[in-house]
């Protein structure tokens, strides 16, 4: 998957795209870690009952220059996506999902398309 301007989740039909008010700053504050290229990438648990970073996760990454982004739900070791909105039983899932996301709109990290 490339970075792009704007980017949704597998089985959400919300669309998002960067804020043009994102600051390097408030990703540091917001968990984001930076790879030697200059990424940011933000990986979180999505299980609301495990405290480790073991299940589906929430995974962005921004490119450094605030050019691009991509955002998934993914497993564990993150090399596959996943669909949390298809099951019933995944509900804790998109409801830790939907805080997240409030949570980086509010931040004016991304913001509703």
């Amino acid at each position: 998957m490339a970075f792009g301007k704007e980017a949704s989740v597998k089985g959400d039909p919300a669309v998002y795209q960067l804020s043009p008010e994102i600051k390097k700053y408030t990703l540091l504050d917001l968990g984001f870690t930076t790879k030697t290229n200059g990424t940011f990438i933000f990986e979180r648990s999505l299980d609301p009952t495990s405290p480790f970073n073991q299940g589906i996760k929430l995974k962005i990454m921004i490119k450094g220059d605030f050019s691009g982004f991509k955002i998934s739900t993914v497993t564990a070791n993150g090399m596959q996506n996943v669909s949390i909105f298809s099951r019933e039983q995944d509900a804790p899932l998109v409801e830790q999902y939907n805080f997240l996301i409030a949570e980086l709109i509010k931040h004016s990290v991304i913001m509703k398309k």
